[in-house]
């Protein structure tokens, strides 16, 4: 599968993977390593990234993953500008999944501070990865003010629906000059071959490994949905039409031998 880029670096796996929510480190481990991902989110909040012996942090090798810091939590940009100083001055590098999400019902993010927060932050050099709904036109503003990528969400964060964003999501795409990261929502192998079969350049997911009975052979069927979608979608998919066409012919095959 050809790599993904973001901001000039390149990853070998198109699927990222979040750390909340597992019964166990190891059972976040095991995920992470059957995913294959090489980026991987951690919530600032629930971590001591000045400490290297975190508990969650010492089961992540940096030589193998790309530690990536998410504010979330934050409810405005203020807060999400912050967190993200407070990661890079405690040696991270500086990139940050940005995340404003004021309501704690339905964790939506606030596209007004999101963007607000993500101006500030290209300015001090972060590489902004934001989370925001499926809008395009905000996605249009956040590539104008210089964010690595745009993360629109597919449904909302933990239902495991799968894309109920699917139209919003298209269009996200066709008008994107960087990479379009499906995130949110996904819940079965079947969602991110979805996303990717419509040319999103990666997929975001945690709860459904998380939540899974044996998260490190979800992670592998992750895997595999990731890549089939993708090779599905640089092979060239067929469109979709109304009326039937026949695969074989209908004449000629039925005459009368005599």
């Amino acid at each position: 599968m050809d790599e993904l880029i973001i901001a000039g670096r390149s990853f070998k796996s198109r699927l990222m993977v979040g750390t909340g929510k597992f019964a166990s480190n190891e059972a976040m481990v095991a995920a992470m390593e059957g995913s294959g991902s090489k980026i991987v989110t951690v919530a600032l909040r629930r971590v001591d990234v000045d400490n290297p012996q975190d508990s969650m942090l010492k089961h992540i090798d940096p030589e193998r993953y790309l530690l990536l810091p998410n504010t979330s939590g934050a409810r405005d940009a203020e807060e999400a500008i912050r967190l993200a100083r407070i990661a890079r001055a405690a040696g991270c590098k500086p990139w940050v999944k940005l995340e404003v999400t004021p309501d704690p019902y339905y964790l939506l993010p606030d596209p007004i501070e999101t963007l607000k927060a993500a101006e500030v932050l290209v300015k001090e050099g972060f590489i902004v990865l934001p989370y925001i709904n499926a809008d395009p036109v905000l996605a249009k503003h956040l590539q104008e003010a210089g964010t690595a990528t745009v993360m629109p969400l597919g449904a909302p964060i933990g239902t495991n629906k799968g894309l109920r964003t699917r139209d919003n999501i298209a269009i996200i795409i066709e008008q994107a000059t960087v990479p379009v990261v499906v995130d949110a929502g996904l819940g079965a192998p079947s969602h991110v071959a979805e996303a990717m079969e419509m040319g999103a350049d990666a997929v975001l997911v945690n709860t459904a490994l998380a939540v899974a009975r044996d998260p490190g052979a979800m992670g592998v069927a992750f895997k595999k949905g990731v890549e089939a979608g993708r090779e599905a979608y640089l092979a060239g998919l067929g469109k979709q039409q109304d009326k039937a066409e026949a695969s074989s012919p209908l004449t000629g095959f039925l005459r009368d031998k005599n």
